[in-house]
């Protein structure tokens, strides 16, 4: 089985220490794990809900790119939130980037994150062979 699945790193701290993978691909799945505005010890878009999402998403789509993987292949979307208030900032940031393949999405708002800077937290899955 082990040689079914590949892994990416992503490079985030949170991964050496906590011991996952930013994406995971298993069979025709790729799974990006949950995915914030860091990269590295740098918060993008302090602040700003809107860029902290396309920040995140962009990170995630990065992942799916090491296995050969694009946009087109998103079969799912999750995000969270801390506030309200932000959905529709976030919802623009999703629209831009996932309108033409119109995953199943899921947004929550949530009590909080590791860092209170953090606005906003993504999941993507992805499908191979389409």
């Amino acid at each position: 089985m082990s040689d079914a699945v590949r892994r990416v790193q992503s490079g985030s701290p949170w991964e050496e220490s906590f011991g996952f993978a930013r994406a995971v691909a298993a069979g025709d799945r790729v799974l990006v794990a949950g995915t914030t505005s860091f990269k590295g010890d740098v918060l993008y878009g302090e602040g700003d809900p809107y860029e902290q999402a396309r920040t995140a998403f962009s990170t995630a789509l990065d992942a799916i790119a090491e296995f050969g993987l694009g946009v087109e292949s998103v079969i799912r979307t999750r995000m969270y939130l801390t506030h309200a208030r932000d959905v529709d900032d976030v919802g623009r940031a999703h629209k831009e980037l996932f309108d033409s393949v119109r995953p199943v999405s899921t947004l929550l708002v949530v009590e909080g994150f590791v860092d209170p800077r953090i606005l906003v937290e993504v999941e993507i899955e992805a499908i191979t062979g389409r």
